[in-house]
């Protein structure tokens, strides 16, 4: 993580993730006006002047409720005091200091953090005078911002920065951590599979379908390697997502293929392959990510009437479309397939960051053709020249004599690239152009 931890703290609907969000600079936690949006635990990067820090989202507090979903999201904002450096507290100041306020005060002074107490939601000056009430929760002055407008925040990060230490400058520059998204449909056990891999309870994990709302993203180091993992939410079929809330869950589900290397598609062994996992494959393939299927729950499949082979073969008949992605198979709850699946991961990340020389493409793209020779009206098809143009996806560019070839002949050519150079776990795009002809290679020169 980089600089000092702040960890966000207070009852729910106080405006914890307009703040988050404000802070951060971007749209990174969902906000919605009603209490519970949020139960797992955000991270997320603030900058001010040459100053940066890690901030912590976190859902709302209440610290009596015995509901199984809220002692989960109690124990995720427990979890984010102790590792904070300094707890920002936030109150709504239109209301004053509340019953709950007063007792998630008492919870504070027992865990020993630093507290700086934001008062959110003074939209204008005139409302500063309703702060009086807020010091007898005895964390000094009150910081009057509005998360929303933006207002005071800037005053707020001056704050926060003269009440941390200034970290050390690390000696090395850490490498490039690889991105992994967690994708699936709704109880397929993401969050599971997630906390398997860190190996400690970093998101909520609930028998409801729906838990996750957020993307939900993670550093971990896994011997020596950096990776940021990032829990979505379930993504179900378009005609049964109806709430606005889901609705944005899913949107930034999605979003989450846009910025990461690896997709893991997460599959449930105990349902086989359903028809909403196939549209979910497609949104990876399409991202042009480097993606692995993971089959999880293998320990509820009845044992000695369904094998891997089985499963593998209803994979390749039903996701025809992802035949490059290796399948992993995991237990989350028994931590089973942890290890191998880390493995693939790191092998499907290297290969879709391969570089292969242009002569090599060009000798297995004629190999190609002299194999299975085709013609485009008329014209048998030639080559020219053939080069890597792009990773991640590997993206090949061929200068042929006529591009427009059909879409079953282009499928061949992906095929006999793979054959030749591997590229496991990622999708291969081709970008065919015209050839230039001799006649038009000199004129361009004697321009």
């Amino acid at each position: 993580m980089i600089g000092p931890i702040i960890a966000i703290v207070g009852r729910p609907n106080v405006g914890k993730s307009t703040l988050f969000n404000r802070l951060v600079g971007r749209r990174q936690a969902l906000v919605r006006d009603t209490p519970g949006v949020t139960r797992d635990r955000l991270y997320g990067r603030v900058s001010f002047e040459r100053w940066q820090a890690t901030v912590i989202d976190t859902g709302g507090f209440d610290p009596s409720s015995e509901e199984p979903l809220i002692e989960g999201v109690r124990r995720q904002i427990l979890t984010a005091v102790d590792e904070a450096d300094l707890v920002l507290f936030v109150v709504d100041a239109r209301e004053g200091a509340t019953a709950l306020d007063l007792e998630i005060t008492r919870i504070l002074r027992r865990v020993g953090r630093v507290v700086v107490l934001a008062a959110n939601k003074v939209d204008v000056g005139a409302q500063e005078s309703a702060l009086a009430d807020l010091y007898r929760l005895g964390f000094g002055d009150p910081v009057p911002v509005s998360a929303e407008h933006g207002r005071g925040v800037a005053e707020l990060l001056e704050v926060l920065r003269a009440r941390l230490p200034t970290p050390p400058a690390p000696a090395v520059k850490p490498a490039a951590p690889v991105h992994v998204a967690v994708v699936g449909r709704p109880n397929v056990g993401k969050s599971s599979l997630v906390n398997a891999m860190i190996g400690a309870e970093r998101v909520l994990v609930h028998e409801a379908p729906g838990t996750t709302r957020d993307a939900v993203d993670t550093t971990l180091v896994y011997e020596g390697r950096t990776y940021v993992l990032v829990d979505t939410a379930g993504i179900r079929r378009k005609g049964r997502v109806q709430e606005p809330l889901e609705k944005l869950a899913v949107v930034m589900a999605l979003k989450s293929l846009e910025r990461c290397q690896v997709a893991l598609v997460v599959l449930d062994a105990s349902e086989g392959v359903a028809a909403q996992d196939a549209h979910i494959a497609g949104y990876a393939n399409e991202a042009g990510r480097a993606a692995v299927l993971v089959v999880n729950k293998w320990d509820l499949a009845p044992r000695g009437l369904i094998r891997k082979a089985e499963v593998m073969e209803q994979i390749r008949d039903r996701l025809p479309f992802l035949d490059y992605a290796p399948v992993c198979f995991t237990s989350a709850t028994e931590g089973q397939g942890i290890p191998e699946l880390f493995d693939t991961i790191d092998q499907v990340a290297l290969e879709a960051r391969r570089r292969i020389p242009s002569h090599a493409v060009l000798e297995a793209m004629r190999s190609a053709i002299a194999r299975r020779p085709a013609s485009v009206r008329g014209a048998a098809l030639t080559i020219q020249a053939a080069s890597q143009v792009a990773v991640g996806p590997p993206t090949f560019a061929l200068h042929v004599n006529r591009p427009d070839i059909h879409f079953s002949y282009e499928r061949y050519l992906v095929k006999s690239l793979r054959h030749a150079f591997g590229l496991s776990g990622s999708p291969i795009r081709l970008s065919l152009r015209k050839a230039t002809t001799p006649r038009a290679r000199a004129r361009g020169l004697r321009r």
